[in-house]
């Protein structure tokens, strides 16, 4: 199972010198797997200290910040011989040791030829970050892309990579892109859809259930764990709200989240700021904010934090949640259902590095995304779920902002791209749409 963000890992190996690495995610999204069996087997030899499976390690910065002091220590406790000049060290789980954390800042100044790593799951909630001093990546779930990989069928990965349109293109990327609907992207999920395909599909399904549901469990412990003076069931209302609020809608555009009746006694953003923050830092949520009106650069000046649609970090969990089952995904009739391909369309966006994204409304007429590029250009993305690919709202936002370019992400084929104004795409190429937006 490959994983794009590993180029961008070598790069950062090739440096003469460098900053600690420091891989953020949410917890069961492959940060263990990409940094120990993808990227370190390009090491002679990798050191990997966990701190939540063995607390001890904590003890080797306890006396000494200083890199080589820390690197004797660890070779003391672990019995393992260690060459900064040609070996990886990974640093698991760091949030677990707060003076690991801030060791990064002295491996940077002090050892920048060193080949230090850290990952974790709660990094978005430390008291404490090297702010400088790192290297900072987000690993998300498995984008479709990278779930077409996993796949192992060759011919089909080129015609995705090289956007190819034509029926029979289509027809395989649609069956797949359904599939991925109900596995999602984490990486035990896709291993047991694609890897144990001797068991049938009915026991596949049910195997990729228990993990959803495993992992739902495991987030639902973490949220009394890690909440600290956030409450953790505060925490859990938000997070289950989420796919309830999104499943409202079907083949319209998702609404803003709705305060009222998510937790007892409370109907207000301020009595919920916390929480959604919570969900945003561990990267279990992902925020749009509409604009209203005009939309004006910079987007981010205009978004009101009471005012956002938040979806789950994950289509496949997301499905779980909802109690959607693998032939209703496949059925052609879910197709319309709007907010599985909004939910979709984010996840690619936040996995290229667009986060948060931006929606825009007025009045009736709502476009799910509007993105700006380099050249300070603002363009509207249109989503449509199904074959049905009238867009009211589209023409309504031409007819008021006159923007120089427009996308549509739909159910169909699409079209020819080249030289477009109004371009449409098929909803599996969300991951390119950056060169279309900044193709002028």
């Amino acid at each position: 199972m490959q994983r794009a963000l590993l180029d961008a890992l070598i790069a950062w190996k090739n440096q003469a010198s460098r900053k600690p690495l420091l891989i953020d995610g949410a917890r069961q999204t492959g940060k263990t797997f990409l940094l120990q069996e993808l990227f370190g087997k390009t090491f002679a030899n990798t050191l990997r200290i966990d701190f939540l499976e063995t607390p001890a390690y904590k003890e080797a910065f306890e006396s000494s910040l200083s890199p080589d002091d820390i690197l004797f220590n660890l070779e003391l406790i672990s019995g393992q011989s260690f060459n900064p000049q040609t070996d990886l060290l990974i640093l698991d789980e760091i949030g677990e040791c707060e003076r690991a954390v801030t060791s990064l800042k002295y491996f940077a100044e002090k050892a920048a030829t060193y080949f230090v790593a850290a990952s974790g799951s709660n990094i978005g909630l430390l008291n404490t970050f090297p702010v400088g001093k790192v290297q900072q990546y987000n690993l998300r779930p498995l984008s479709f892309g990278e779930f077409l990989q996993a796949a192992d069928e060759p011919a089909l990965l080129k015609a995705f990579n090289q956007q190819m349109s034509s029926p029979a293109v289509h027809s395989k990327l649609m069956d797949k892109l359904t599939d991925y609907f109900f596995t999602g992207g984490m990486p035990e999920a896709v291993s047991v859809w694609f890897q144990h395909k001797e068991l049938g599909i009915l026991e596949r399904v049910e195997r990729v259930n228990q993990i959803h549901a495993d992992l739902v469990a495991g987030y639902q412990r973490d949220f009394g764990k890690y909440a600290g003076k956030v409450d953790a069931t505060l925490i859990e209302s938000v997070f289950n709200s989420i796919p309830a609020q999104l499943s409202l809608v079907m083949d319209e555009s998702v609404k803003r989240f709705k305060f009222k009746n998510v937790h007892e006694r409370k109907s207000r953003y301020n009595d919920f700021e916390n929480a959604i923050h919570w969900l945003q830092n561990c990267r279990l949520a992902l925020a749009n904010y509409p604009i209203e009106g005009t939309p004006k650069l910079p987007l981010a000046a205009y978004k009101k934090d009471n005012k956002v649609k938040l979806f789950l970090f994950d289509t496949g969990l997301l499905n779980h949640m909802l109690g959607s089952g693998y032939r209703e995904i496949k059925q052609q009739s879910y197709e319309y259902k709007g907010y599985i391909a909004e939910n979709f369309v984010q996840q690619e966006l936040a996995a290229i590095g667009v986060d948060p994204t931006f929606s825009w409304n007025d009045a009736r007429a709502e476009i799910e995304f509007i993105v700006s590029n380099d050249e300070g250009k603002i363009i509207p993305i249109e989503v449509k779920s199904g074959k049905r690919t009238r867009a009211k709202s589209l023409q309504s936002y031409i007819q008021k902002c006159s923007p120089e370019k427009t996308i549509k992400l739909t159910g169909t084929q699409g079209s020819p791209i080249t030289g477009q104004t109004h371009i449409v795409m098929p909803l599996y190429y969300a991951q390119f749409l950056p060169e279309r937006w900044g193709d002028f």
